[in-house]
């Protein structure tokens, strides 16, 4: 039961909806006006780009034999997904979320990128970091940068991603996917850039 569950908080908590939590979060707290066909619309590419293309390419990924898993777990695996992550992010930083419209999540996902190009540049040089940790803790930084923004109270929220933060690591730890120092490394790589950015628009 208890390997059931560890693993199930893995799957969960995917590094591939991250993106779209962050996007369904910011729309859920902002007080801004955003019409609801545009809301749609943004949430409707980011599925698109961000969840169901990524699959596909695993899928065919996996077809060629170049990844033996959805979770990447050696860095030559993890090569081709990052870069191509990376172009999709920044297309979607040129075509759906443009810096004018909703700068907010523009640099969320600007934050993203640099952490996807930088988790990148550790596999070229066989250096593994926890893609997990990676996603959790930048939308972790983002929820508390919304709420300073906003000025709204999310405690509730933020002790709650710190339970989930430490049963992703727990989780990662227990299925051996992880060292402690690789779950430390992918923290404050996906936490630094959301960090850094959030000066440019807070």
């Amino acid at each position: 039961m208890k390997n059931f569950i560890l693993k199930s908080i893995s799957f969960v908590f995917h590094p591939l909806i991250m993106p779209l939590m962050g996007v369904l979060f910011y729309f859920s707290k902002t007080p801004r006006f955003i019409p609801e066909p545009v809301r749609s619309a943004k949430i409707f590419s980011i599925v698109i780009l961000t969840i169901i293309l990524p699959i596909l390419l695993y899928f065919l990924l996996k077809t060629i034999n170049k990844v033996n898993s959805i979770y990447l777990r050696s860095t030559k695996e993890r090569l081709i997904p990052l870069l191509v992550n990376s172009i999709i992010i920044s297309l979607i930083l040129i075509r759906v979320l443009a810096k004018d419209e909703i700068i907010e999540l523009y640099y969320f996902f600007l934050g993203i990128l640099f952490a996807t190009v930088i988790c990148f540049i550790m596999a070229v040089f066989k250096i593994k970091a926890s893609i997990h940790m990676i996603a959790a803790s930048g939308f972790f930084m983002f929820t508390v940068a919304i709420s300073m923004h906003y000025q709204i109270n999310i405690n509730g929220t933020i002790a709650l991603m710190m339970i989930i933060l430490g049963a992703i690591a727990t989780s990662r730890l227990h299925l051996k996917a992880h060292t402690y120092q690789e779950l430390l490394l992918g923290t404050l790589t996906g936490f630094t850039p959301q960090f850094v950015l959030m000066t440019y628009w807070l």
